[in-house]
């Protein structure tokens, strides 16, 4: 029972279900619930105000002026009650605390944020981070909770975070640009990327080059096909550095010395609002901002 003085939030609830509805029947129907509880908690709201909310006509159900009044007060309040509540809502699948994250780019999920994801698992206690990887345009119809893109737009409401300015890097095996300037490009063939068509150019012009200056090698459709040549065999690849760093530590890799260039494109991560985790995906979102800051290599590799 509820306290004569206490304000009967369910019962509020509950009518404006009934507005909306301009139906008792179908209110229950919304609600989950029976049409007698519907009313029952009608009246309860009504002896609480002390006037009538609701005339019935017929089938229809009508707000009285003093409905509408209480109505239009209400409504928006508890609607933002509601949606705050969904936000922060700490929610997990089958007990597990769990993520999607959607990404365009299926090198970098591949060569930086896949390795690395039992970091954040390990700092979220256990959380899971589903990844999957697509090129088309996101709709709100998606199951996702994070979006990591370069070059896809996000209309829907979410929260978004600058995660990487775009540096690109010329990189080749260390036995054949260990100690070599620029000019090894005109010697040492250079992999495309058909995927990415924009990078060449880009830092062709940069550097002051044009193709004329350079030799052309194979042609590949992603740079995370292209890596395993780059290591083993006799030929350079232009990459965002972030995506070939942790090779580029490790020695497989070796940066052409002042081949450094930024492309102008940026990488952003977007926490949507409609996410049925949405503290997760904020945090996602955060960690994944400084493993980004943390993963370039500079000139000096």
């Amino acid at each position: 029972m509820t306290p004569p003085d206490q304000v009967p939030l369910n019962a509020i609830r509950v009518f404006v279900a009934i507005a909306r509805e301009r139906s008792v029947t179908r209110a229950a129907a919304a609600l989950g619930t029976t049409q007698s509880s519907v009313s029952r908690y009608l009246a309860v709201l009504e002896e609480y105000l002390g006037a009538d909310l609701i005339e019935r006509r017929g089938r229809r159900s009508e707000l009285t002026d003093f409905g509408r009044l209480f109505e239009s007060t209400v409504a928006e309040a508890l609607d933002t009650i509601c949606f705050t509540a969904q936000r922060m809502r700490r929610r997990t699948v089958n007990g597990v605390n769990r993520i999607v994250v959607r990404t365009s780019l299926s090198t970098f999920a591949y060569s930086l944020l896949i390795p690395k994801l039992q970091l954040f698992t390990s700092e979220m206690g256990g959380a899971v981070v589903d990844v999957i990887s697509s090129l088309s345009l996101p709709s709100s119809s998606d199951s996702f909770d994070v979006l990591v893109t370069r070059d896809l737009a996000l209309l829907e409401p979410s929260d978004s975070w600058e995660i990487y300015n775009e540096q690109l890097v010329c990189v080749g095996s260390p036995h054949h640009v260990k100690g070599k300037s620029l000019d090894v490009v005109r010697t040492i063939p250079i992999l495309t990327i058909t995927s990415r068509p924009d990078i060449l150019p880009t830092w062709l012009r940069a550097m002051g080059l044009s193709t004329n200056d350079i030799q052309s090698g194979a042609r590949v459709d992603h740079h995370y096909l292209a890596l395993p040549a780059v290591t083993t065999g006799k030929c350079l690849l232009v990459a965002p550095e972030i995506t070939v760093s942790d090779l580029v530590r490790g020695g497989l890799l070796k940066v052409v010395e002042g081949s450094r260039a930024p492309s102008g494109m940026q990488y952003r991560a977007y926490a949507v609002d409609r996410s049925g985790n949405p503290e997760l995906a904020r945090a996602f979102c955060r960690w994944l901002a400084r493993l980004c800051k943390t993963a370039t290599i500079g000139e000096a590799a």
